[in-house]
């Protein structure tokens, strides 16, 4: 950019709305959540990312973490932040899928207080799967595509 350039900013995403997602999983906060502004800290959000991601796939037998010949590596990740969560709070993780490609995924998350209508913040995460041991993409397996056909929107 040169100095006579201008930097336009894009335009701040929306809070999503609880109908945007088609399944949802609730997490509990915890004490050690809250950061010392008394609200949770930004950096837990990711960890409920793949909590509410990864229960999901596992309680659909469509991922095996110990001994699965395909493992999901997270390649990117974004989250913005609309309102604050705090423990004691509940929270409900609602999911879907924005693309499926044949061996990537974007998963999208919404966090909700629970009970409320719009979220308190919103996030993705890509995952591309591999082989387990050589670390190269893979094709997903058919357990993990019909898991992930259901949270397709």
């Amino acid at each position: 950019m040169t100095m006579t350039e201008t930097h336009t900013p894009a335009a701040r995403p929306a809070p999503q709305q609880r109908d945007q997602f088609p399944v949802f999983r609730t997490i509990g906060t915890r004490w050690a959540d809250n950061d010392l502004y008394g609200h949770v800290n930004n950096v837990v959000y990711y960890s409920w990312f793949d909590t509410a991601v990864n229960g999901y796939l596992i309680e659909q037998g469509a991922l095996d973490i110990h001994h699965g010949e395909t493992i999901g590596l997270v390649v990117e990740t974004q989250c913005n932040y609309f309102s604050p969560l705090a423990f004691p709070q509940t929270v409900e993780a609602g999911l879907r899928v924005a693309r499926l490609g044949s061996s990537s995924v974007r998963y999208e998350i919404g966090l909700f207080a629970k009970g409320e209508p719009a979220c308190a913040a919103v996030g993705h995460f890509v995952h591309v799967y591999v082989d387990r041991q050589t670390r190269r993409p893979c094709p997903l397996p058919d357990a993990l595509r019909r898991a992930l056909e259901t949270l397709r929107v």
